[in-house]
C-alpha cells in the first residue's frame, strides 16, 4: 500500500471532528459485527481537529471488509454516513 485512505466524505454532523468535512488526522473504523462505523466519532459542542477538512483512515479493525489489508484500508477514498457507519464498508 503506498497511500493513506482518504475520508471523501463525513455526514456525521453531530462528530466533534465534522466541520465542513472530516478535520480528524486519522480515523479507525470499528464497530459491531453487521456494522463498520467510524470510531473516532466523538459527540461534543466544540469542534476540533485540523485546520483543514483532511481526514484519512489510519486504521480498520474490519477483517472481513474487501478493503482492508493487514488492518489498514485499502479504498481509495471513503464515506462516513450520518450514523457514523462507513459507507464504502464491503463485506469479503
Amino acid at each position: 500500500m503506498t497511500t493513506i485512505t482518504a475520508v471523501k466524505e463525513c455526514s456525521t454532523t453531530n462528530c466533534a471532528y465534522n466541520n465542513d468535512g472530516c478535520r480528524a488526522f486519522a480515523i479507525t473504523i470499528g464497530g459491531s459485527t453487521a456494522k463498520a462505523t467510524c470510531g473516532t466519532f466523538i459527540a461534543l459542542d466544540a469542534r476540533g481537529g485540523l485546520q483543514v477538512a483532511d481526514g484519512h483512515v489510519g486504521a480498520c479493525q474490519r477483517l472481513e471488509c474487501r478493503h482492508n489489508t493487514d488492518l489498514m484500508c485499502t479504498a481509495e477514498m471513503i464515506t462516513v454516513g450520518d450514523a457514523a457507519n462507513c459507507v464504502s464498508y464491503e463485506i469479503l
